[in-house]
């Protein structure tokens, strides 16, 4: 499971990073968001984790989609209404790419918004 992997190695970097892990794979039909985490100021980051083996048709984080951020949206403002109660918490999207093997790859965080 390559994509577990990429998730994992994520996930370390953002633990690593003071973030402390809120859910794993949160989905809504049409939607999905990788990881959920604070950081140790409190807010709330939304991550899609992309990893690409070979930059031959782009970098991880090119592989983004604008339909795949949008629906990106709509699933975190389904987590802070359905897990928070609220909408308006602060937080952010962001891609974590991985250029590489999941191990050894090169690691990138891009904020979406």
């Amino acid at each position: 499971m390559k994509g577990a992997d990429a998730e994992d190695r994520a996930l370390r970097h953002l633990l690593d990073s003071g973030h402390t892990l809120l859910a794993r794979n949160y989905r809504i039909p049409g939607g999905e968001i990788d990881l959920v985490t604070q950081d140790a100021g409190g807010l709330l980051v939304f991550s899609e984790v992309r990893q690409r083996r070979s930059a031959h048709h782009g970098s991880a984080a090119e592989s983004v989609t604008p339909r795949k951020l949008a629906l990106m949206q709509r699933a975190a403002l389904s987590y802070l209404l359905r897990e928070r109660g609220r909408d308006d918490l602060p937080c952010r999207l962001q891609v974590i790419g991985i250029d590489g093997s999941a191990a050894g790859g090169a690691l990138s965080v891009l904020s979406v918004d």
